[in-house]
């Protein structure tokens, strides 16, 4: 194979980094928006430019050998100090654009964030959103994300976490449930019901209150026809009727503003259920594209408070 020249090398070591970071071919072509073809011919151009190996191929995976996490391992930080550099002279001219990749809930993003989306694009015609729709943890870094939305109490120390808005976890059910089985008066009572539920492991499922006006703590060992770990699932599950759902409250807001639902127990405060906050997540840099800080701005301006 003809050598590439030195000086027109600097595209392949960055496909090589983007190799790295995604730990395979089609992740990284992916992320370059190449063909997977295109991707392992510049890995071959580049390793005959080394006349060593880089990559180690399989069936199942790719991984680099020693001289490849190396030469990786030395580019990293001069690649990212060049991509910061870049970005922050492109972004100090001209309309905000670019690409910003987003992972959020499934709930959440369905309910919430598509629906505006389209409000977001008309204003700034010239991002590009890619959103995946995940209850995964996923790794921002590894993954290539820009922006990550997540529900949860436990929140990595080396990335930037802002509030995107305040949740509650809200006990709810079906007017023809309730009109049939009646409504509880207590948590006591719950342990009657049938009880739809998100499962935690192989632990019995125990459901945890705090009475608001006094601070009574109690904990309900409850039963139930059906389980899952999708919010929707047991929202759509309690519209049928088939009992009572323990739910966040984006999840059920659409469905009690119309009466599909209606709020049970509204006196206790569920809690170790779901976390109590929304929150926009991204990995620590010290120059953030324009693009990124102006739809996370944009979030929390509609978010915030509501």
């Amino acid at each position: 194979m003809k050598a590439v020249k030195t000086d027109a090398l600097w595209n392949h070591l960055h496909w090589l980094l983007v190799l790295a970071e995604q730990g395979s071919f089609t992740r990284a072509a992916e992320r370059l928006e190449v063909s997977k073809a295109a991707m392992s011919q510049k890995i071959k151009e580049l390793e005959s430019a080394a006349g060593v190996a880089l990559v180690q191929r399989t069936t199942r995976s790719v991984r680099l050998t020693s001289a490849g996490e190396k030469l990786v391992e030395e580019l990293r930080d001069p690649f990212a100090r060049i991509e910061q550099s870049f970005f922050g002279v492109r972004d100090t001219a001209g309309p905000v654009r670019g690409l910003v990749r987003v992972t959020a809930p499934v709930a959440f993003a369905r309910q919430q964030l598509v629906p505006i989306v389209g409000d977001f694009l008309r204003a700034y015609p010239q991002i590009r959103l890619q959103l995946e729709v995940t209850d995964r943890i996923v790794s921002l870094g590894s993954e290539g994300f820009d922006l990550a939305i997540r529900h949860s109490s436990a929140l990595p120390e080396t990335h930037v976490a802002l509030p995107l808005c305040d949740t509650r976890t809200l006990l709810v059910a079906s007017p023809d449930y309730l009109a049939r089985h009646g409504a509880p008066q207590s948590p006591a009572d719950l342990a009657q019901h049938n009880c739809l539920y998100y499962p935690r492991g192989v632990e019995t499922p125990r459901w945890r209150f705090a009475e608001a006006a006094q601070g009574e703590r109690v904990e309900v060992r409850i039963q139930g026809s059906f389980a899952t770990n999708n919010s929707e699932s047991i929202r759509d599950a309690a519209l049928q009727g088939l009992g009572i759902a323990m739910l966040p409250d984006f999840s059920a807001r659409d469905a009690l503003a119309c009466g599909a639902l209606r709020q049970v127990l509204p006196e206790w405060r569920a809690v170790d259920a779901f976390a109590d906050r929304l929150w926009i997540v991204r990995p620590y840099a010290a120059q953030v594209p324009r693009a990124v800080t102006t739809l996370t701005h944009w979030l929390r301006a509609r978010f915030v408070g509501a």
